[in-house]
Parts: structure tokens; sequence; C-alpha cells
């Protein structure tokens, strides 16, 4: 089984930029879709997809409100993924979640099997 863990997340004025990381441990990653989820405040039961990368690193997609602004990459020689955050807007703070899946049909939160516990990000105005 394979676990997760996010790191990078901190406070950062809008504008800025923050970059993410996601650990894996237990089992190689190449073997999984990667994404990122988000869950701002007040909405404990919803989370967001941010961007996803599947087993072939060039293949990505974003959610239209990160489209530009957010980078996802992985490197499978370290077992890590990353998400690159620019012009950080104060609509972007939010709980970010790494998330894998062999699978991963589609990017709905429900799909995927493994998580992490998450890193907060605060963007303040």
């Amino acid at each position: 089984q394979i676990q997760l863990v996010e790191s990078g997340g901190g406070t950062v004025q809008a504008g800025g930029s923050l970059r993410l990381s996601c650990t894996a441990s237990g089992r190689a990653l190449d073997s999984y879709v990667v994404a990122w989820f988000r869950q701002p405040p007040g909405k404990e039961r919803e989370r967001e997809f941010v961007a996803v990368v599947r087993w072939n690193p060039s293949s990505t997609s974003y959610a239209d409100s990160v489209k530009g602004r957010f980078t996802v990459s992985r490197d499978n020689t370290k077992n890590m993924a990353y998400l690159q955050m620019n012009n950080l807007k104060p609509e972007d703070t939010a709980v970010y979640y790494c998330a894998a899946d062999q699978l991963a049909g589609n990017n709905d939160a429900r799909v995927f099997d493994y998580w992490g516990k998450g890193t907060q990000v605060t963007v303040s105005s």
C-alpha cells in the first residue's frame, strides 16, 4: 500500500508562490495517477479538483480556476510529485491534498484510494 505525505504549505501574500511536494512510500509512484485536491475553509465536505498528472508525466490537466498559474509534475525516480503554485490569490486558501490511484478513470475525488493528510496554504490579501 502506498503512503503519501504532503509538505511545502504555508502563508504567503497574494501574488506570491509556493511549491507543494508529495512524497510517496511503500510502493513505486510510477504505477499511480497522482492528483492534487483542495478543501477551502468552511467546505469540510468538499474536496475540489486542482490538477492531475497521469502515468506519463507530460499528461496533465487542471481546474479552470488554476490553469495558467499552477503546474503539476512528478519525478518517479524520487517517488515524488509536485504542485508549483504561482500568482496565488486569497481564494486559493485551502488545505491541499495529494491523492493517488492506479486506475483513476476521472478526476473525481471519490475514485482516488490513497490520500495524504494535507498541508495548509493560506494566501493573504
